[in-house]
């Protein structure tokens, strides 16, 4: 990937953005993988602009894809169970829960992006959601792809660590928080409900 980058001389910004974009939309390569190579690349500064840059672009495309074709193109790239489990976020309005989702390590954001698309979020809500919300991801890749690129050993296996507790923390309140969300989900569901009678 490195070789390929730099093969495409002054295009190897674009062509780091177009992978990034890629890894989102069809996945065929793991996020964190080219997210590492950002920083390797290209240093921390413009490695986070880049990915965000790429990331960004990507979950617009698949948002779009599944805005345009529906549920049955959106099926195609997110298995039932994945569909299920955030059905929720179909009939949800609000945008800062979604925010929330994508602020959590290994919540699946990829597939999130199609099944937004499916949703009541606007474009533009998306693309602020999209762009922000992966920010604090991105930036640990990157700096980890910066380490790794100056031989910060050391810097890296630390930065390692801290990502695989939030990692593990993220899975073992995995359950807890999606309840969390869904009882906000529904709490919002009763207000809506209570403003529609002219309860409020």
């Amino acid at each position: 990937m490195t070789g390929f980058i730099r093969s495409l001389g002054a295009w190897g910004f674009a062509g780091f953005i177009l992978i990034q974009a890629f890894q989102v939309v069809a996945a065929p390569i793991p996020g964190e993988a080219t997210g590492v190579l950002g920083g390797y690349l290209f240093g921390p500064l413009l490695g986070v602009i880049l990915s965000t840059a790429g990331l960004t672009l990507g979950s617009y495309v698949a948002f779009s894809l599944s805005r345009t074709f529906g549920r049955p193109l959106t099926e195609r790239f997110v298995d039932a169970r994945t569909m299920e489990r955030f059905d929720y976020l179909l009939h949800h309005k609000g945008a800062f829960l979604v925010f929330l989702l994508f602020l959590i390590p290994g919540f699946p954001k990829d597939y999130m992006c199609y099944m937004l698309g499916l949703g009541h979020l606007s474009t533009l809500e998306f693309l602020a959601i999209a762009s922000t919300g992966r920010l604090l991801g991105t930036t640990m890749l990157t700096l980890g792809g910066t380490f790794l690129r100056n031989k910060q050993y050391y810097l890296f296996f630390s930065l390692t660590g801290v990502a695989v507790v939030l990692v593990f923390l993220a899975i073992a309140y995995k359950d807890r928080l999606e309840r969390s969300f869904r009882s906000l989900h529904e709490r919002y569901l009763r207000h809506q409900q209570k403003r529609d009678r002219g309860e409020d």
